[in-house]
């Protein structure tokens, strides 16, 4: 739920170590859409909700039970309270992990609608109080957080000086997470990270990001048609040993295909959760790797140590992901102009271009 300033934070993160408060305890009306629910019934809370989302979301009931600081027992009586009053069963239970139902999945949108409301009925509440200070709250990948977000702050507050921000790092899945519980306001991620689970968010492109190979400094590329023959032993050895980023299904098989088709002879040394620890490893001559380019740029240039050669593959496009009523509403609206502003502004580092072995038939 939204708040003001670092209360935000402490209050929506989970519910973590606070007891229930009487906005919990408010009684939602919700359409379960079961015989069960015609007859009277006890009223669902707004705590309920609130469990039955981060349970949903967590890998454990342990891990979620810490995230709500609750005991596993009372947790656990939250939903069987809620599965009661719904008239279904919500969860599959198994083991330590619960699983939703076709009924549970059914009830995520519904739950996530309110959950959001009740984050702008606190916002307008805030608003009425007056004389608090107004905060943008933001999370997003690092590479746009670090290149693209400063000099959108810097526009943004030549307009809005008074205006300040609560800035979380955070992967794309965290991210949504966020946005859901209304823990932030604005998400900057890769479009293609979101496309299954952003429904209802609104989407504000930035800056199309195009992928790079990333190769240690010292391997030069440029005249290397076949690697087998052009390069020196060692030099071929760094050139198939790939550092491959883990983020989902969806890029690792379009990463895999084509270090596949581009280099047959290459073997996977190490697996990374962030497009900056693989650059680094490559900095360290221990292998290429494939990232968006804005991940190797430090300041107005790239990063030391590497070099960059563009290949044939689609941009990350980066976008900024918010709830409709922001894109309207200020200072959001100037937020946004400033960050799409950034976006066109920027003027990305050389790259070098793609060596001739890397070329697809059919491409100059």
């Amino acid at each position: 739920m939204a708040n003001t300033g670092g209360e935000a934070q402490d209050r929506m993160r989970h519910e973590e170590r606070r007891p229930t408060t009487a906005i919990d305890e408010i009684v939602v009306p919700i359409d379960l859409s079961s015989a069960a629910t015609k007859s009277r019934r006890p009223e669902i809370t707004l705590h309920q909700l609130r469990v039955f989302w981060t349970v949903a979301h967590s890998e454990t009931l342990t891990k979620a039970a810490k995230q709500l600081g609750l005991a596993q027992p009372s947790l656990s009586q939250q939903l069987s309270k809620l599965e009661s009053i719904s008239g279904a069963r919500l969860f599959d239970r198994r083991s330590n992990q619960l699983k939703l139902t076709e009924a549970g999945t059914r009830l995520m949108p519904k739950v996530e609608a309110v959950l959001r409301s009740m984050g702008e009925f606190e916002d307008s509440l805030n608003e009425q109080a007056g004389g608090a200070r107004a905060t943008i709250r933001l999370a997003g990948v690092n590479s746009i957080l670090s290149v693209i977000l400063p000099a959108a702050m810097q526009r943004f507050h030549a307009t809005f000086p008074d205006v300040d921000f609560d800035i979380h790092e955070q992967a794309p899945a965290d991210v949504l997470e966020l946005l859901n519980t209304r823990r932030v306001n604005i998400g900057l991620v890769a479009a293609s990270s979101i496309t299954q689970a952003s429904d209802g968010f609104q989407r504000i492109p930035i800056v199309d990001d195009p992928y790079v190979l990333v190769v240690p400094e010292r391997l030069d590329l440029a005249r290397s048609k076949p690697p087998n023959r052009d390069l020196r032993a060692g030099d071929r050895a760094i050139l198939n040993q790939v550092i491959q980023f883990v983020f989902g299904s969806p890029h690792a098989k379009q990463t895999a295909n084509w270090f596949g088709e581009m280099l047959p002879d290459h073997r996977v040394i190490a697996r990374c959760r962030s497009f900056e620890v693989a650059i680094r490893l490559v900095r360290a001559e221990l292998g290429v790797c494939l990232a968006p380019a804005l991940s190797a740029v430090v300041g107005a240039g790239a990063l030391d140590g590497v070099k960059l050669y563009r290949v044939d593959m689609p941009p990350r496009q980066i976008v900024a992901l918010l709830p409709s009523q922001y894109r309207r509403l200020e200072p959001y609206a100037a937020f946004l102009d400033a960050l799409r502003q950034a976006g066109e502004g920027f003027k990305m580092p050389p790259l070098l271009e793609t060596p001739p072995f890397l070329r697809k038939p059919g491409t100059a």
